[in-house]
This record gives structure tokens, sequence and C-alpha cells, in this order.
């Protein structure tokens, strides 16, 4: 069966052709754009702010809450999707404990929403 024929890169004035079905640009421009991907879609690289230690006391607050903390205030148990920091650790906020809480990705959403909109 013969192959497809090779495509152009989609990166403005790049002349080399793509070989593979899945990819868009050549393997010069490819991580050029997954750069560009994850510094303007995802906004932040959240390996940076939050590391392995992180990782260590949410596994282990999560543990003791294991649901979401709003919806149980509501009589329902979902279980915890996020660990949010109700004083954000930008504005002077600590890991502790009482400075974590436990959501499902709704109730996390509902809250961000609620912030951006006061500002």
């Amino acid at each position: 069966m013969p192959m497809k024929p090779k495509r152009p890169c989609r990166y403005p004035g790049c002349p080399n052709l793509v070989e593979h079905d899945g990819d868009s640009y050549c393997a010069e421009h490819q991580k050029l754009m997954d750069d560009h991907y994850d510094h303007f879609t995802r906004g932040y690289d959240g390996h940076k702010r939050y590391g392995t230690q992180w990782r260590k006391i949410r596994t282990r607050y999560v543990h003791k809450h294991p649901f979401c903390e709003m919806c149980m205030k509501e009589g329902r148990y979902v279980p915890v999707e996020e660990v949010h920091h109700i004083k954000p650790i930008s504005e002077g906020g600590t890991n502790d404990e009482s400075n974590l809480m436990s959501l499902c990705h709704s109730c996390h959403e509902k809250i961000h929403r609620r912030n951006i909109s006061r500002e």
C-alpha cells in the first residue's frame, strides 16, 4: 500500500515537510509550539509552584479529608479532586492544614469564579 504524501510544516515560512500523520509541525518547530501552548494556553507550570513537598502535604490532607468539604455541608459525599488554599500562596498563604480545603472540581471552580468576579 502506498504511503501518504508528506505535508508542509504549519509553522509560517518553514519549508520542511512532515512525515507522520498526527504531526502538524516538523521536529524543529514542534518543541517551540509545545512551549507556546504551555505558556499561553495552560497559564503556568504547576510543577514550578507545587513540588514534591506539596504533593506529600496534599496526599496527607486528602487521606484525612477524603470528601469535598463544601458538598458535605449540603449532605452530599463527593470524593475530593482538588486541595484548595483558602489564602493563596501568592498572597502569603501557607501549606498549613488550617489554610487547606478539600474540594471537588465543581466547587473549586465556583470558588475561583467568585474570586475573579470580586476583583
